[in-house]
């Protein structure tokens, strides 16, 4: 490219037609031959000018080139911005440095400006570069400061600039000799990189507050306008929280109510500080939490800063927060003597604080072993990998632990054991419960089994199939019963654990002689088909399994079946469970009408290791039926704003008692605890009349299913909220989870609970269920059972719900507690009344 112009340049001195360098010597032949000698002198002449041309040329391009490069790319200035702070030594700290207004703070302020600025200009990869310092905060220590930088450096030196303001001996203040007593004296200089934006708050006061605990008082503060109005978009706000020298901040969000989190999601960040720097977050928070949720943190000193960054969508109430003073810890662990004892973090179950070391030196009488016990267990912090415990853990003997952990034991080898706590500067967690144990090394868990960790578990644990031990010693060794299946491996699991579709036994063996051919398609109803007819616009499993997974289904006009969707239109789809799965699959968009259901508004729940509790507004379809004198009778589910869903057998009439009478019965809606009735979110209703199924069998349970209506609507709110009411085709499928919830007994025999109770469970095979129960179910059936991962099950609620988690995260009503133990007792499935079979006559009854 550099040659063309040089070459045409040199081509106009011999002809009209432009040329190139290579056709340089045909030019030369057109001269007259009388010229020969003046050709043959010049020639070289023209050349050596050709040659000069060319390279000036060239030196021109490549000078031009570098000064683009340099000036557009290399030496383009980058904006940079570091948030720090350091403390000044030799100063003393006053009230009026809590007011950025004040004399005294703007005086300070000066003064340390300036001397940030002279640490800048005694570095040669910081002083060229930097633009402007400012000073945003003072808290006690003597005096630390808290400020921000701005720097405009070239794109290559911005690595030299990042190191250099990483690097502590960087930003050490060297003393001037002519200055015996320098102004300030300072040290513990730190800056980190942040984003200008942030930065930048400092200038918008529009929405930065500065609040003081008092002494014995808890403040309280909120977004702008809350809860009347939504807080603003696109804003950043400020909360700069202090406490008294010598004390420590508990700050609680009592709601909290944001953007569901994504990546550019409206949050709050709480830092260990004034300054909003990474290394010194506590907690990132977004979305919303249930009520029960702890969102209580600590700092490790007087100051805390919160702040909320928003963007230009949605509109949400935010938060309502609070926090006081309390003594600085002064001693975190100590000497734990005696058989046994407890011992937590630091203010659990509040979030432990940051820069925490606690040890505890535990000993029990000599001539016995210790072991500690956690209950609890959370010390996660984000971007720890998985392997390793970096920055906050527990270490006994040599070995840390961190992350979410269920129950465990660490136990020695002797009468002692030393446990430490290490917490970093950022994120924490709410910590541990543990307790420690005296015990015989010959007999280690009296009268329990003893799992290879050291955890004790009851003796009827023992070869039943569950994994009560970690390490699965409490299920080896076991000889089979005939109510279990052995594995190929010699596990022995519950029989209605076989073909389910989930690997119960680590082998598959249980699955086995479930299985298709390798060239065949296993249908959802068990059925084998060749996999030349799956996705063939054809049900051939007869469920519709085959043509409900495949890529083309969408909008797949199929002849209708049984187990088709039919569109408002008529029209059938081959389409899967379409209802309300957010896509558009009938061209009349039937599909995706009245799905106003099924949607919990807490999304964050709490974390609950070993119980069954559920949170406040967890299952916001849960209704309570209550008998006047009685109290709590059955369950029901909220499918609409008047309507429940309930079993038919609540409402039979029984020691002469009409229960069939709709007067007797009041719906308690949005309740969790049955001792709080009169709770401001639980809404009463009286019901204006019940409608049991007209084949209701009070022998068999058949067609075991009733509706309720409410003599009035309830009001949705975020406790109170419809479940979604499946289609008839719609398939839930062997081995799929699911969750029953109610107040039912907790033990055998035992008394309702009073924290409505969940379960996990699972749907189990038809046929292997009918084996197990004697050829007692009925197509209006289903068999439920295994509450996967707990010990305590419990035994559900008549009438309760029994829910499906589908892959849009909106919840379908599966089915309705009928009989058995309903929340799946060990090795006991409980039957329930199948919804598809029954949800033409609920559409009869309520148009639903």
């Amino acid at each position: 490219m550099e040659r063309g112009p040089a070459a045409a340049g040199a081509g106009m001195r011999y002809s009209a037609q432009p040329q190139d360098m290579n056709n340089l010597e045909e030019g030369v032949e057109f001269l007259p031959a009388m010229n020969s000698k003046k050709m043959e002198k010049r020639g070289p002449k023209r050349r050596v000018v050709v040659t000069v041309v060319v390279i000036v040329f060239l030196l021109i391009s490549l000078v031009t080139g570098l000064l683009v490069w340099h000036f557009k790319y290399r030496n383009v200035p980058v904006h940079k911005v570091f948030n720090g702070h350091l403390r000044v030594l030799n100063w003393d700290f006053l009230d009026a440095y809590e007011n950025s207004s004040s004399p005294d703070f703007i005086m300070l302020a000066k003064k340390v400006k300036s001397t940030v600025e002279e640490i800048y200009r005694n570095h040669a990869d910081i002083g060229p570069y930097h633009k402007e310092t400012a000073i945003t905060a003072f808290s006690e220590g003597s005096v630390i400061a808290y400020y921000w930088s701005e720097f405009h450096v070239p794109k290559y030196r911005e690595e030299s600039l990042d190191r250099a303001m990483a690097d502590k001996q960087s930003l050490v203040q060297r003393w001037n000799p002519r200055l015996r007593n320098p102004l300030l004296k300072v040290e513990s200089v730190v800056a980190f990189p942040v984003d200008p934006s942030i930065a930048y708050s400092a200038r918008d006061k529009s929405c930065v507050f500065a609040l003081h605990a008092k002494e014995g008082e808890i403040t309280t503060f909120t977004t702008p306008g809350f809860p009347n109005s939504p807080y603003p978009n696109n804003a950043l706000c400020y909360w700069a929280l202090r406490a008294d020298a010598n004390s420590v901040i508990s700050l609680t969000f009592k709601t909290l109510e944001l953007e569901q989190c994504t990546d550019d999601s409206d949050y709050i960040k709480v830092y260990n500080s004034l300054s909003p720097v990474e290394p010194h977050a506590l907690v990132r928070l977004c979305g919303n939490y249930a009520p029960s949720y702890n969102l209580t943190f600590l700092s490790s000193q007087n100051v805390m800063l919160v702040t909320l960054v928003t963007n230009k969508e949605g509109r949400f109430p935010g938060f309502k927060a609070e926090f006081f003073q309390l003594p600085k810890m002064k001693v975190c662990g100590g000497t734990l003597k005696g058989e046994s004892g407890t011992f937590t973090t630091p203010y659990y179950p509040a979030h432990y604080p940051p820069a925490t070391d606690c040890v505890w030196n535990i000993e029990v009488p000599s001539k016995k072993n210790v072991k500690v016990r956690f209950n609890m267990f959370f010390v996660l912090e984000p971007g720890v990998p998985v392997s390793s415990c970096t920055k906050d853990y527990v270490q006994i003997n040599g070995t840390k632990y961190c992350r979410e952990r269920s129950q465990f034991v660490v136990a020695s080898t002797n009468n002692k054991i030393e446990v430490r706590f290490h917490s970093d500067q950022s994120y924490t967690d709410t910590g541990f419960s543990a307790e420690y144990l005296s015990y015989d090394s010959s007999d280690p868990c009296p009268g329990k089994f003893t799992c290879n960790t050291g955890r004790c578990i009851d003796r009827s644990m023992r070869c039943d199939g569950w994994l009560d031990c970690v390490d699965g010693s409490d299920e080896r060794s076991c000889t089979c019963t005939d109510q279990q299946f052995r594995c190929q491996n010699g596990w022995c699991k519950p029989k209605f654990w076989v073909c389910d579709n989930v690997n119960d036994c680590g082998d598959n063996s249980d699955e086995l002689q479930c299985s298709c051919a390798a060239d065949s398609f296993k249908c959802n109803n068990g059925k084998c088909i060749p996999d030349t007819r799956k996705c063939d616009g054809k049900d051939d499993c007869g469920d519709g399994s085959d043509e409900g997974s495949c890529s083309n289904a969408v909008h797949t006009a199929v002849p209708c079946k049984e187990h088709t969707y039919k569109c408002r239109s008529g029209r059938c789809i081959s389409k899967q469970n379409p209802e309300c799965d957010g896509e558009r699959d009938c061209e009349d968009n039937s599909d995706e009408e009245n799905c106003n259901c099924g949607i919990r508004s807490y999304v964050r729940k709490s974390r609950i290791v070993g119980g069954q509790n559920s949170d406040v507004g967890e299952w916001p379809w849960q209704v309570s039926l209550h008998v006047k004198g009685q109290g709590h009778i059955c369950g029901a589910s909220l499918v609409s704003e008047s309507w429940l869903v309930s079993a038919a057998h609540c409402f039979l009439q029984l020691q002469g008692i009409r229960y069939s009478d709709p007067s007797l019965w009041t719906a308690y809606l949005g309740l969790t605890n049955q001792g709080n009735r009169n709770g401001a979110n639980v809404q009463t209703r009286k019901i204006k009349r019940i409608i049991s199924h007209p084949f209701f069998n009070d022998y068999t349970y058949d067609y075991d299913i009733a509706v309720v209506e409410l003599q009035s609507p309830v009001t949705f709110s975020s406790v109170v909220q419809p479940i979604c009411l499946p289609d008839a085709t719609h398939s839930f499928p062997v081995g799929k989870d699911l969750w029953v919830t109610g107040w039912g007994a907790t033990v055998e025999g035992g008394s309702g609970a009073s924290i409505l109770q969940k379960a996990e469970i699972r749907l189990i095979n038809q046929t292997v269920c009918n084996e197990l129960l004697t050829d007692q179910l009925t197509p209006r059936m289903m068999c439920v059972g295994i509450l996967t991962g707990g010990v305590d099950a419990c035994q559900g609620d008549s009438g309760g719900p029994l829910v499906s988690v589908e892959p849009s995260n909106r919840m379908f009503l599966a089915g309705v507690v009928s009989w058995g133990d309903g929340c799946a007792q060990r090795n006991k499935p409980g039957v329930y009344s199948r919804l598809t079979s029954l949800r033409d006559w609920i559409k009869e009854q309520t148009g639903l």
